[in-house]
């Protein structure tokens, strides 16, 4: 196993249960588990910032150490707390060095796309690719180009190439990664126009009706005196 490895210290854990993990979120302290198949699972427990740099080291194998033997781990699972977002517990488990594993890799797009060049909007929907091979393989991303990715065209995962030969893409060939289209055109306000001279004919015709009024009531004095 390589010693370039990110060096976690994990904690055996004795207090369980929803009070005792609280407790130990209170005090900075992140509950976990450890396991691997065909052993026992054990409690553990790990300091909140040293897994907050754990996480974001690009690394996904860890070493730590188990009742004075060092073990090699990956994070199979974090939960994080539904309203506030903050890691609340972790999976670990044992990796062996003879044994692949399947394990999620950030997918990272590098050039400078053609469509981009001709105005269009990239968009990339997988950021994650899962991929399988032995735990000293796990690389810490992997890279896609899309120099040469044109306006309405895309990328899937059939087109993302990995040259390591023991590494093997798991995610569906299909899934589509990166996107190019062009952009979404702002539509303008309606504006409605006014019709020149509407409010002079409706005062025309107020003007000519009241002029019709007035004949004719001086037609009716008219008659009435003869």
């Amino acid at each position: 196993m390589a010693s370039s490895y990110y060096k976690l210290k994990i904690e055996d854990r004795t207090l369980t249960g929803t009070k005792s993990a609280k407790t130990l979120r209170n005090s900075g302290i992140i509950p976990g588990v450890l396991y691997y198949k065909g052993e026992e699972t054990i409690n553990v427990a790990v300091d909140k910032l040293a897994m907050y740099h754990a996480i974001h080291s690009g690394q996904r194998i860890y070493e730590i150490n188990v009742a004075g033997a060092t073990q090699y781990v990956m994070v199979k699972e974090l939960q994080y707390h539904p309203v506030t977002d903050v890691l609340i517990h972790i999976d670990f488990m044992r990796v062996r060095r003879s044994e692949k594993i399947n394990i999620s890799v950030p997918l990272i797009l590098f050039g400078d796309a053609a469509g981009v060049k001709e105005g269009g909007v990239l968009s990339q929907s997988l950021t994650q690719i899962e991929i399988e091979c032995f735990p000293t393989d796990v690389p810490e991303q992997i890279e896609l180009d899309v120099t040469k990715l044109e306006m309405n065209n895309s990328y899937s995962v059939a087109d993302v190439k990995v040259e390591h030969d023991e590494i093997t893409i798991l995610s569906e060939p299909e899934l589509n990664v990166v996107s190019i289209h062009p952009p979404v055109a702002e539509e303008e306000p309606m504006v409605e126009e006014e019709v020149e001279g509407e409010e002079e004919v409706e005062g025309e015709e107020e003007v000519e009706g009241e002029k019709s009024k007035e004949e004719n009531e001086s037609k009716d004095n008219q008659n009435q005196e003869s």
